[in-house]
């Protein structure tokens, strides 16, 4: 077939044959791949961890027979076969993974974590080419030292004996991306109830889109201002790409433009809201979760207009909408999210009318 280019110029997240945090054991047996995967993914429970590996019909074949179509979760145990899904399958199953470890002897991946392995040390020296991004060399049997070839072509790298588990999963867990945080001040509703601009009221001494944009500025964080494309022409801004979406299609149009970043989002109609909020999230932040979030008692649901999301959320937030679903509160809600407690939870109360504004200004909120 020919090549299909007709189609608009996106940025695409930086994901790898499997996703963002994948790392591919190679140089040793398949059963001991197998065994050291187990056990380094069992070094973080309190991640979502995944193995990906060949049916092997006839043992430790280098050329595995592939199954029935399938693809099996064992409780953190995923079996791939080539023939089931393609390059885009995959990388959308895993979406939620925050580290993929990869049979390097019949896939390849990002990283590689080589082990040393005294049946296996021609078929690793085929696999030279393979060796992109190596982050450690694992000793295997009686092996003491990595092969001198190996240094040669390769160079020096942290060395573990394979029993070293500690050692293991920390270097596997240096080796992970964690993604910058962009800011997202939410202004482009139409304020139909306050009758004018809500981005605009000055509650802190200068408008309010100028005063959040301010308050991420000092925490060094980029921002950007969320409306519609005659709005804020003169800012830092994103216009919406979704349109009659509200919030929704804000946070996506923010993917739209940096799906590798974790955006912060707070709407303009938050006045308590300031950079220790936001540093609140930051602190709190666990990039294996989809958000962190405040937890809204007013609501008793987690508030998603506060919210720090990771780039994972785009997927999913796309997912619902493809379900005909555009409430970013149900995104978190049915989502495997951090919830924080709120030191005081006045913060999460918005004003959108004449008279809540009235009421906040002369300190009656």
């Amino acid at each position: 077939m020919k090549k299909h280019q007709k189609h608009a110029k996106l940025t695409k997240p930086t994901i790898g044959n499997f996703g963002r945090n994948e790392v591919a054991l190679v140089g040793a047996p398949c059963d001991l791949i197998q065994t050291i995967s187990q056990k380094i993914i069992a070094a973080f429970p309190e991640k979502n961890c995944t193995y990906i590996d060949a049916d092997h019909a006839f043992g430790d074949s280098e050329a595995p027979s592939l199954a029935n179509n399938e693809l099996i979760d064992k409780i953190k145990f995923f079996r791939q076969d080539k023939a089931s899904m393609n390059d885009f399958d995959k990388k959308i199953a895993l979406n939620d993974q925050d580290l993929i470890l990869v049979n390097g002897n019949h896939f390849e991946a990002q990283k590689q974590l080589v082990l040393i392995h005294p049946k296996k040390k021609a078929s690793l020296k085929k696999r030279l080419s393979q060796l992109t991004n190596v982050i450690g060399y694992v000793l295997c049997e009686d092996i003491t030292k990595p092969f001198d070839w190996l240094i040669e072509d390769i160079g020096l790298r942290p060395v573990f004996n394979s029993d070293d588990v500690d050692g293991i999963k920390n270097i596997v867990e240096n080796s992970f991306t964690t993604s910058s945080i962009k800011g997202l001040v939410l202004a482009g509703g139409k304020s139909l109830r306050m009758g004018s601009d809500k981005g605009q009221i000055n509650y802190h001494g200068s408008s309010q889109v100028d005063f959040l944009l301010n308050e991420f500025k000092n925490l060094g964080v980029d921002a950007y201002v969320s409306c519609r494309p005659e709005q804020y022409q003169d800012y830092n801004r994103i216009t919406d790409k979704f349109d009659g979406l509200g919030p929704y299609g804000a946070i996506l149009s923010a993917f739209q433009t940096d799906p590798n970043a974790a955006w912060l989002v707070s709407a303009c109609d938050l006045p308590l809201v300031n950079a220790a909020v936001f540093e609140t999230l930051m602190k709190e932040r666990d990039p294996s979760k989809l958000a962190t979030c405040f937890y809204n008692p007013e609501t008793d649901f987690p508030d998603p207009l506060i919210t720090l999301w990771e780039p994972k959320g785009y997927m999913r937030m796309l997912e619902f909408l493809a379900l005909g679903y555009s409430c970013p509160r149900k995104v978190l809600i049915n989502s495997d999210v951090k919830v924080v407690q709120a030191a005081n939870s006045a913060i999460l109360k918005n004003v959108n009318t004449l008279e809540e504004k009235e009421q906040f200004l002369s300190g009656k909120s």
